[in-house]
C-alpha cells in the first residue's frame, strides 16, 4: 500500500508568496470577526459565534492531522475553481458596499453578504493551500466545515429570518394547543398567542426555536467534523441536528405553557433557565450520539480477525537462502515535502486579496458621518395633529412600557376616531425616533409590523402590492410599505416607513442592485444617521382615508424629516 500524501512542513517552510497569501487570509478572518463580535455579544441567537475563532483553528488542525489527506493536482478544474471563487468573492464584496450605502453597515443583509464574501475567499484559499505543490491544508470535511460555520455565525437577512421565525412561532403555538387539548387543558390560539384559563402565553421570537436551531446545527457540523469519520455517520449527525433542536424547543414551550396554566410566573428565571437547558441538553445528546457512533466504529476496527491454523512444520518450504536479511521490511516512510517553489496559484490568491483589501479601504474611506448627525430631536407629539374637525383624538399613554425593548424614549402615538358612519373609522399614527448612532438599523427593522404583529395574534393577509406609492394633498409621499392583517374578523391596514438619515429603507426582496447603486451615487456612503419609524394603521383602505385632514396635516409636518 502506498503511503498517504504528506502534509507540508509548517508555514515557515513554504514559499514567501504562500506566506503572504496566508497572512492576507488571516486578515480576512480578523476583519470578519471584528465585524461579527458585536453580533455575537448582543444577539442571543448568535452567542455560539463567540467560540468561532477557536473552532476554526481547531478544525484546521484536525484537517491537517486526522482528516483525509486529499490534495488537488494541477489542471483546468483546479484553476477554474480558484477563478470562480475569487471573482465571486470580489462581486460579493462589491455588493457589501452597495448594500451598506443603501441600508447601513449594521444591517443584517450587509453583515451576511460580508460573511459570504469572506467564505468565498476562504474557499479560494483552501483550493490554493490544498494544491499538490503546496500541501498546507488538505481538502477534506473538517476544512470545509471550518469555512461553512462562519455563515452559521452571522445574522440572516431580515426577510429570511422573519419568515423562519414566524413559521416556527406558528408551528410551536399550533402544536402546543393541540397537545394541551389532548391533555384536557382549555386553550384558545390567536396567531402566536395562547389563551389559557389563568394566563395568556405568547410564543415570541426567542421561543420560536431559532436560537436552539442555529446552535444545534452549528454543533452538528462541528461534531461531524471532529468526532466521527465515516460519511454515513456524519450525514446521520447532520440529519438529526435540526429535528432534535425543534423537538426540544417544543417541549420547552409546552412545559412553560403548562406552568403558566398552573399559575406559575414563567417570565424571568423560568424562561431563561429552560432556554439554556434546552441548548445544553441538545448539544449533549448530539455529542453523545457522535461519540457512541465513533466508539462502535473503533470496536469494529479493533476486533481481532479470525486467525487460520498454522501449517505443520513439514509442510513449510525450506528457506530460500541463508541470508540474515529479514524477509519482511517496514513500509518506507512518507517523504518529507520540501518547501515549494514559486506557484502561480498562491500569487493569484494574494493579488486578489490585495485588490479586495483596497476595495474595502475605499468603502471605509468613503464612509462619512451623516449630514444630519447633529440634527435636533424632533418633537414627535407636535408632529401629530392635536385636534381635527369631526374626529375624536386620544393620545396613547402606555408607550413608555416599550422603552427598554425599543431602546428609545422618543415615542408618540395618537388614535383618531370618526363615528359619523354605520361603522366607525379609526386612524392610528405612531412615531419612534432614534438619534444618530443610538441603535443599529437591524434593531429598528426587527420591530416592524412584519416581525411584531403576528406575535400579538394578528394574521398577515396577502396583498397585491406591498409597496405604497401614495399622494396626499397633491404631494407624492416617500415610498412606503403596505401590509394587511386580521385578528378574527377585525381588519387592519398598515402602512409604515423606516427612514434612515432622511431616506426610506425598502423592505421587500429582491433588492435591486441598480437601485442600490443609484442610492449610493446620490447619498454616498454614510453612517450614524438618525432613524425615524412612522406607522399609520386603519380599518379602512388607503383610498378611503387619504383625504382625511388628519393625514394631510401630519404628512405636511413630517415632510422636512423625509416623508
Amino acid at each position: 500500500m502506498s503511503p498517504a500524501p504528506a502534509v507540508a512542513a509548517p508555514l515557515a517552510g513554504s514559499h514567501r508568496i504562500t506566506q503572504v497569501a496566508v497572512a492576507l487570509l488571516a486578515g480576512v478572518l480578523v476583519a470578519l470577526g471584528w465585524r461579527l463580535w458585536p453580533e455575537w455579544r448582543h444577539n442571543p441567537d448568535l452567542s455560539h459565534g463567540l467560540f468561532m475563532p477557536v473552532v476554526f483553528l481547531w478544525l484546521v488542525h484536525e484537517s491537517r492531522t486526522t482528516g483525509t489527506r486529499r490534495f488537488l493536482p494541477a489542471g483546468a478544474a483546479r484553476a477554474t475553481a480558484l477563478g470562480v471563487l475569487l471573482v465571486a468573492g470580489l462581486l460579493a464584496l462589491g455588493a457589501v458596499g452597495l448594500y451598506a450605502a443603501a441600508l447601513d453597515w449594521s444591517h443584517p443583509l450587509v453583515v451576511f453578504t460580508l460573511a459570504v464574501a469572506a467564505a468565498l475567499f476562504l474557499g479560494a484559499g483552501l483550493v490554493t493551500l490544498a494544491a499538490d505543490e503546496v500541501r498546507l491544508v488538505p481538502l477534506n470535511w473538517p476544512a470545509l466545515v471550518a469555512i461553512g460555520l462562519w455563515l452559521l455565525s452571522t445574522p440572516f437577512p431580515p426577510g429570511a429570518y422573519t419568515r423562519l421565525t414566524l413559521a416556527l412561532q406558528l408551528a410551536v403555538s399550533e402544536n402546543s394547543v393541540a397537545v394541551l387539548h389532548a391533555l384536557g387543558v382549555v386553550a384558545v390560539r390567536h396567531g402566536n398567542i395562547i389563551e389559557l384559563a389563568n394566563a395568556t402565553v405568547g410564543v415570541e421570537e426567542a421561543c420560536s426555536g431559532v436560537r436552539s436551531l442555529l446552535s444545534c446545527v452549528f454543533a452538528g457540523f462541528l461534531f461531524s467534523a471532529t468526532l466521527v469519520r465515516r460519511p454515513a455517520r456524519r450525514a446521520l449527525i447532520l440529519a438529526l441536528a435540526a429535528p432534535l433542536a425543534l423537538v426540544m424547543n417544543f417541549l420547552r414551550s409546552l412545559g412553560l405553557t403548562l406552568l403558566a396554566n398552573s399559575g406559575v410566573d414563567i417570565a424571568g428565571a423560568w424562561h431563561d433557565a429552560t432556554g439554556f437547558a434546552v441548548l445544553g441538553v441538545t448539544a449533549v445528546l448530539l455529542g453523545g450520539l457522535a461519540l457512541l457512533l465513533e466508539r462502535g466504529e473503533k470496536k469494529s476496527l479493533e476486533s481481532p480477525a479470525e486467525i487460520p491454523p498454522a501449517a505443520p512444520a513439514s509442510a513449510m518450504p525450506p528457506p530460500a537462502s541463508t541470508s540474515t536479511t529479514p524477509p519482511f521490511s517496514p513500509p518506507p516512510a512518507a517523504p518529507r515535502l520540501q518547501p515549494s517553489a514559486f506557484s502561480l496559484q498562491p500569487f493569484l490568491l494574494a493579488a486578489t486579496l490585495t485588490v479586495a483589501a483596497g476595495l474595502a479601504v475605499f468603502f471605509a474611506l468613503n464612509t462619512r458621518s451623516s449630514v444630519r448627525r447633529d440634527a435636533p430631536v424632533p418633537d414627535l407629539a407636535a408632529l401629530l395633529p392635536a385636534a381635527a374637525d369631526g374626529w375624536e383624538v386620544a393620545a396613547q399613554s402606555n408607550l413608555f412600557e416599550f422603552r427598554s425593548l425599543l431602546r428609545t424614549e422618543h415615542l408618540a402615538q395618537r388614535v383618531y376616531t370618526k363615528t359619523d358612519a354605520a361603522e366607525p373609522t379609526f386612524i392610528i399614527v405612531y412615531l419612534a425616533y432614534w438619534r444618530a448612532g443610538q441603535v443599529p438599523v437591524s434593531l429598528v427593522a426587527s420591530h416592524t409590523p412584519d416581525g411584531c404583529w403576528p406575535g400579538s395574534g394578528w394574521n398577515a393577509q396577502p396583498v397585491p402590492d406591498p409597496r405604497l406609492r401614495a399622494v396626499v394633498a397633491a404631494r407624492p409621499l416617500a415610498p412606503g410599505e403596505y401590509r394587511y392583517f386580521k385578528l378574527g374578523d377585525l381588519p387592519q391596514h398598515v402602512w409604515f416607513w423606516h427612514l434612515y438619515d432622511g431616506r426610506p429603507i425598502p423592505y421587500r426582496d429582491p433588492y435591486s442592485p441598480a437601485e442600490l447603486l443609484r442610492i449610493a451615487w446620490r447619498y454616498g456612503f454614510r453612517h450614524d444617521g438618525d432613524q425615524l419609524f412612522v406607522r399609520v394603521s386603519s380599518n379602512r383602505p388607503w383610498p378611503e382615508i387619504a383625504g382625511a385632514p388628519v393625514l394631510e396635516k401630519f404628512f405636511a409636518n413630517t415632510r422636512p424629516l423625509g416623508l
